[in-house]
C-alpha cells in the first residue's frame, strides 16, 4: 500500500437483488481502501459487477450492506448511512461519470442547466456565482462557453462526454468514479477524454475509481488494479505487478485475452472451460473452480479469503503460490 492518505474505505460491500425466492449477489462482502490522488482500475468480465459496484459506492443504488467510508476533514463518513442532510453536505466529495454519454444527459435541460444542476441543489451560491463557476469548470474541460445554451442534441458523443465531465466536476469532488467513461466513443475521442481526465487530475488532485473492459486503456491510467469475477473481488494490485505476473487463475486468464498491438507477438491464450455460473446459483466454495486448472478438493469446499499475499497484492485464492510457479 503507498503512504499517500486513505480517502475511501469500501468494506464489506454486498448488494443482494431478490425476486420471489431468488436471490442473486450481485456483489459479495468486496473490501478495498483507495489512497488519495490515485487512479484504481475495476477490471472483470460483463455481469462481475463492476457497474453495480461503482453506483452502490455513490449511492445510485442501495447496498445490502457493507460501508462505504469517505476520510473528510471532520473526520470519517459513512456514506451509506448518511442522512438527508448529511448527503447534501458529502455528495459533493464523491461523484460519477456514467457510461453512454447520450443517457446520462436530459435532452430537455442546457447545457449550462445540465452542468449547473448539482450547484443548485448543493449549494447556496448566488445565480451570478453559478454562472461563472459554469463557464469556468466548461473551459477546463474544453468546451466553448458559447455552447451552453445549446441541448445535448448539438453535441458529439465526445462534446457530450465533456459535458459530463464538467457535471461531476463542479462540485468540486475528492472522489469520481467513472463508469465505462471512454467505451462509448470513438479510439481518437478516448485518447483525448483520457488525456483530459489525467489533467484534471493533476489540475485537482482527483481519486478515480477506472471502470473498464478495455484492458490497454486501464493499464495506462491506472496506479492499482482490482479484478473482480462473479460479484467478488479476486485480486488487487499495483498495474505493471498485475500485469506482468498475475497471481489469481481468473485474472491470468483474463489478461491473455487481451489483443496486442504487434501482430507477430506470440500470446498464450488459456482458454477457460464451461461457462460463468449463475450468479442466483453460484458454485460452493470458490466460485471460480469449476473454471480452473489448479483447483483442489479445498476450493471446491470453501472460499478462500480475499488477503495480502505480497506486500501491496490482495489475492483470493488457495493456489496462487502454484499460478505464480507457472509461470516462471
Amino acid at each position: 500500500m503507498s503512504e499517500k492518505k486513505v480517502i475511501l474505505q469500501v468494506k464489506n460491500l454486498t448488494k443482494i437483488y431478490k425476486s420471489g425466492k431468488t436471490e442473486v449477489k450481485a456483489l459479495s462482502d468486496v473490501s478495498f481502501d483507495v489512497c488519495e490522488g490515485e487512479t484504481i482500475g475495476i477490471v472483470g468480465e460483463s455481469g462481475c459487477g463492476k457497474t453495480t459496484l461503482g453506483r452502490s459506492i455513490v449511492r445510485g443504488i442501495d447496498a445490502t450492506s457493507g460501508e462505504v467510508l469517505i476520510h473528510t476533514e471532520e473526520g470519517v463518513i459513512n456514506f451509506l448511512q448518511a442522512t438527508r442532510e448529511q448527503m447534501k453536505k458529502y455528495r459533493r466529495d464523491i461523484q460519477m461519470i456514467f457510461q453512454d454519454p447520450y443517457a446520462s444527459l436530459d435532452p430537455r435541460m442546457t447545457v449550462f442547466d445540465i452542468i449547473s444542476e448539482p450547484l443548485r441543489y448543493n449549494s447556496n451560491m448566488s445565480k451570478k456565482e453559478i454562472e461563472q463557476a459554469v463557464e469556468q469548470i466548461a473551459e477546463q474541460v474544453g468546451l466553448n462557453k458559447a455552447f451552453l445554451r445549446r441541448y445535448p442534441h448539438a453535441f458529439s458523443g465526445g462534446q457530450r462526454q465533456r459535458i459530463g465531465i464538467a457535471r461531476s466536476l463542479i462540485l468540486q469532488p475528492k472522489v469520481i468514479v467513472c463508469d465505462e467513461a471512454v467505451s462509448a466513443l470513438d479510439v481518437s475521442i478516448q485518447a483525448q477524454i483520457i488525456n483530459l481526465l489525467e489533467d484534471l487530475q493533476k489540475e485537482f488532485g482527483l481519486t478515480y475509481l477506472f471502470i473498464s473492459h478495455a484492458l490497454s486503456v486501464v493499464r495506462h491510467i491506472s496506479d492499482r488494479v482490482l479484478v473482480m469475477y462473479l460479484g467478488r473481488a479476486v485480486e488487487l494490485a499495483e498495474t505493471e505487478a498485475l500485469f506482468s505476473t498475475p497471481l489469481h487463475p481468473y485474472t491470468q486468464a483474463l489478461l491473455s485475452a487481451a489483443p496486442h498491438p504487434d501482430p507477430d507477438v506470440e500470446i498464450n491464450r488459456i482458454m477457460l472451460e464451461g461457462e460463468v455460473p449463475n450468479p442466483a446459483n453460484p458454485p460452493s466454495g470458490c466460485h471460480f473452480h469449476p473454471r480452473c486448472h489448479y483447483k483442489t478438493e479445498q476450493c471446491e469446499k470453501e472460499y478462500p479469503p480475499f488477503v495480502e499475499k505480497e506486500p501491496g497484492r490482495f489475492v483470493a485464492c488457495w493456489n496462487c503460490g502454484a499460478c505464480k510457479a507457472a509461470q516462471e
